[in-house]
């Protein structure tokens, strides 16, 4: 499913469920299987309920056009239409906002902001440096 737009895909184990906080969201935790990266996620549990031990692919991606070519108008209107949507459960669109370097080359932190359901990715640096991006797509399958 790799493309020119796909800056990063991992498959991670879900560790831990925070429910209480929140109507209608949770948090997630979870390790990357090969135990380098470290996610944290805030996700609408009525929409996408996930549960610990539990497998997830994520998928991060500039645009949702399977040719990789820049998306065109509003993304949710493509209902007829094959993208890389297509094949995940979850999508969500937001901004990259901040990253954390602490200059030891070693791990990075990237945040990304889906309408304020947050995404902190915690990993090495040469894993995660591509998502240096304004905008991105995540999708989510089990």
């Amino acid at each position: 499913m790799s493309n020119d737009s796909t800056l990063y895909e991992e498959h991670f184990e879900i560790t831990t469920v925070l429910d209480q906080t929140y109507d209608r969201v949770a948090r997630v935790m979870g390790t990357s299987r090969d135990s380098t990266t470290s996610l944290t996620l805030d996700v609408n549990n009525e929409l996408y309920p996930l549960h610990t031990g539990e497998g997830i692919q994520m998928l991060i991606a500039t645009t949702l056009n399977l040719d990789g070519t820049k998306d065109q108008g509003g993304w949710r209107d493509r209902s007829n239409e094959e993208t890389l949507a297509s094949a995940f459960d979850y999508v969500c669109y937001g901004k990259v906002y901040k990253h954390h370097d602490p200059g030891d080359g070693a791990n990075i932190k990237v945040y990304v902001s889906f309408g304020g359901l947050l995404l902190l990715l915690d990993g090495p640096y040469k894993k995660l440096s591509p998502l240096r991006q304004d905008y991105v797509y995540m999708l989510l399958k089990k």
